[in-house]
């Protein structure tokens, strides 16, 4: 049995008084073995909470995509479907898409529609296939430059760019060894300063080999992650929630690309996570997609973003106090918790539970526990994956950038549900002096509640958890720390799609103009022909 297996792991925990934890992993400058207690002792909680009804549970099927089908998924959600398949001759329709590509955001797009486009060919299919070189060059003689997705001021970039007009491949590229200076050169900025203006992606192959690297490699204790911080900028910083929707998609579609040309530079696989559509539940509370749980608690508070049951049972635990020692971290009696479920189930939208009857602890395990039984986790199939290799990546700061990458990735509704948890966890340890919760305990005590899900049934997911153990609560600290960065968008991407916007309108216009030119000279022509059937003078 698995819980046997952390026994195993943190049997030497069991030598020391329960609560030495505390001061330990608030003095330790590293997750270290011993520092990991409190994450081996809330997975068999875990565990133990998970008992009896173990049996109720469906493992989502992780499906195995074959040859090719990845890189199409990744086309399709980067928006860019046109670029193969029965549709690959309308390319111009990513003309204006492609126009505000980085150079390393191009070199990701060629990379996925070269290894789709060889698989076709290797499948025989019969529709047209372009050559990866003359999407490019369409896109280039159309637009008669390439867009950096930055200001113009940056146009050293720009001229870097243009020598990937000749076809060149996208992995080909030279990694920060390219004999034109960086523009990153005339930006003298601070270790801890995070540049938004710059692709991430281009930061990295420009800067590979940095300070910043030997300064952030390795963990670190609460007081050792370093105070990022976005430098002041004169046309302020763009939230999440401050763009419409269809820029939002603009932004979706941006990230995507942007995230995979950073972890491509860096030597880390990303790869998508697909999994097989399960039956779920349709009501109820606990084990209920996060969309049909807002579906109904819309009906009951109109406008409503973040479920019910959530909002409440994190107003239940900060109506005691959040001073309570070892808050998140002591479990309520796995019994209880099981009733209270039931209870709550039946009772909870009829307004009739009684929430004098739930004690502080147990409703941090009802909190907890409806985070581990949505039938999708928190940080979605597709890219919980992405999340926790984020912790492979060379420097903080480029595990804060894709962080902030994969933030803007999450739907709508995780997106919101996690700002608020971790709004919420940052409270808990605003008040660590008394509940001796640190942003340590807390990423201890909550990373196996956010990344092990239960429904991924492969044995290698399991097999890999000590492994990840470390770094998920590194992830998860990052996380908490540096919240406010992750819900900021890139002013880079905001350029992106300013300029998509821009050229759009003027594409727009042009139709407009053309279609009016059209029609005068298919009215003349009639005119004419009408004129030569009639007798002249």
């Amino acid at each position: 049995r698995r819980s046997g297996q952390y026994t195993m792991n943190h049997d030497h925990s069991k030598k020391t008084p329960d609560g030495a934890s505390f001061d330990r992993s608030g003095s330790q400058d590293s997750l270290d073995e011993l520092s990991m207690d409190d994450y081996w002792k809330e997975l068999e909680n875990i565990h133990e909470t998970r008992g009896n009804n173990h049996e109720e549970r469906v493992a989502l099927v992780m499906k195995e995509p074959d040859e090719g089908e990845l890189e199409e998924e990744w086309l399709k959600e980067a928006g860019l479907s046109n670029l193969f398949g029965e549709s690959s001759g309308d390319s111009l329709e990513s003309v204006v898409f492609l126009s505000t590509l980085t150079r390393t955001q191009r070199a990701a797009v060629e990379k996925r529609v070269e290894t789709v486009t060889q698989t076709m060919r290797k499948k025989n299919k019969h529709h047209q296939i372009p050559d990866v070189r003359d999407i490019f060059r369409l896109q280039n003689d159309a637009k008669g430059k390439v867009c950096d997705g930055n200001e113009p001021s940056t146009g050293r970039q720009s001229e870097s760019k243009n020598e990937m007009q000749d076809g060149t491949k996208g992995p080909q590229f030279s990694l920060g060894t390219d004999e034109q200076k960086s523009p990153l050169e005339d930006m003298p900025s601070s270790d801890t300063d995070i540049n938004l203006e710059i692709s991430f992606s281009e930061q990295a192959a420009n800067f590979k080999d940095s300070s910043v690297g030997k300064m952030c490699k390795g963990g670190g204790g609460d007081t050792l992650l370093p105070n990022f911080r976005v430098p002041k900028d004169k046309t302020g910083t763009t939230k999440i929630g401050d763009l419409a929707p269809q820029d939002m998609k603009k932004v979706y579609s941006l990230a995507l690309i942007e995230l995979t040309a950073l972890y491509d530079i860096l030597g880390t696989e990303f790869k998508q996570q697909k999994a097989v559509k399960i039956k779920t539940k349709d009501c109820g509370l606990f084990g209920v997609p996060l969309s049909v749980l807002l579906e109904q608690d819309q009906k009951k508070v109109p406008g409503t973003k973040i479920p019910l049951i959530f909002q409440k049972l994190i107003a239940q635990i900060e109506e005691a106090t959040l001073e309570t020692e070892g808050l998140l971290r002591i479990p309520g009696v796995a019994t209880r918790i099981k009733s209270l479920c039931q209870e709550l189930e039946a009772k909870f939208y009829e307004g009739t539970f009684n929430w004098e009857n739930v004690k502080q602890h147990d409703a941090a395990s009802l909190l907890k526990l409806f985070i581990r039984e949505l039938p999708q986790p928190l940080l979605t199939v597709e890219y919980l994956k992405a999340f926790q290799d984020v912790q492979k990546l060379p420097t903080k700061k480029q595990q804060l950038q894709a962080l902030n990458l994969l933030v803007l990735l999450l739907p709508e509704a995780n997106r919101d549900t996690l700002k608020v948890l971790l709004e919420f966890l940052q409270r808990v340890i605003d008040h660590r002096a008394k509940n001796k919760m640190t942003l340590k305990n807390v990423a201890m005590v909550m990373a196996p509640n956010l990344f092990t899900f239960h429904g991924f049934s492969s044995k290698t997911i399991e097999q890999s958890e000590f492994v990840m153990a470390a770094g998920t609560a590194n992830v998860m600290r990052f996380m908490i720390q540096y919240q406010k960065l992750l819900w900021t968008i890139p002013k880079f991407i905001v350029n992106q799609v300013r300029k998509q916007n821009t050229e759009s309108q003027k594409k727009e216009k042009k139709d407009k103009a053309m279609k009016k030119l059209l029609k005068k000279m298919a009215y003349d022509r009639e005119k004419h022909e009408k004129q030569e059937r009639t007798p002249n003078d």
